[in-house]
């Protein structure tokens, strides 16, 4: 009964403390003293100073190479877009210069083919032409009972409605002023009573034929002197 009770009295023992841990009846301060200044704190001093200007100034150095690399590269991009402004430029006269080569060329093919046409048509048309004088002729020398002097003229009519669905017109310049651009004096007369100026058609021996400016034949005509 005696040895229970001695186990009882006597006080519970306390596990170590871990190292650095204050005692039990020490102040803080004293702890707190106590743990700063046990193992491992780095000791402040003048060359913890140096390294850490060394890292400042490390730590700038690479914040200003992006800026200096970024400067660079928009250079680069603004010279690049220069250059392609340039080239741009150059495409776009290039491609003026083409559009209107092209539309002299379509003009000057448009004029060689109508001068072309029109060439051709008077060169038909003076093929034509004597046989259109044969058969005024031959309605001028006609009897007016002639069987024939309807068919000639029908033949007539049609060759004169053909020349001018291709444009071609004759003239005939009766009465009218002596032009030579226009008109081939084949003869002069005088005619004093009659009340024609000088200068003035007074006879027209073959009618004349145009297409349009063109003069194909001139009219033949006599005029008063």
């Amino acid at each position: 009964m005696s040895d229970s009770k001695q186990a009882i009295s006597e006080p519970r023992r306390q596990r170590p403390e871990s190292p650095g841990a204050p005692a039990p009846g020490d102040r803080p301060e004293q702890a707190a003293a106590g743990t700063s200044g046990g193992a491992g704190a780095p000791a402040a001093g003048p060359r913890g100073g140096d390294a850490g200007r060394k890292r400042d100034d490390e730590t700038s150095r690479r914040a200003g190479e992006p800026r200096r690399a970024d400067s660079a590269e928009i250079e680069g991009d603004l010279d690049e877009l220069v250059r392609v402004a340039a080239q741009r430029d150059e495409y776009l006269a290039l491609a003026q210069r083409t559009q209107a080569d092209f539309e002299n060329y379509r003009k000057r093919v448009a004029r060689e083919s109508a001068s072309a046409q029109e060439r051709g048509v008077a060169k038909l048309v003076n093929e034509l032409l004597p046989a259109l004088d044969n058969l005024d002729r031959a309605l001028a020398a006609a009897a007016a009972d002639d069987p024939l002097l309807e068919g000639v003229r029908l033949v007539r009519s049609e060759l004169s409605a053909a020349l001018g669905r291709v444009g071609v017109e004759s003239f005939a310049p009766l009465g009218q002023k002596f032009d030579p651009a226009l008109h081939e004096a084949m003869a002069t007369t005088s005619q004093p009573d009659n009340g024609h100026e000088d200068g003035t058609i007074v006879e027209v021996y073959q009618p004349g034929y145009r297409l349009g400016d063109h003069i194909i034949r001139p009219a033949r005509v006599v005029v008063a002197a």
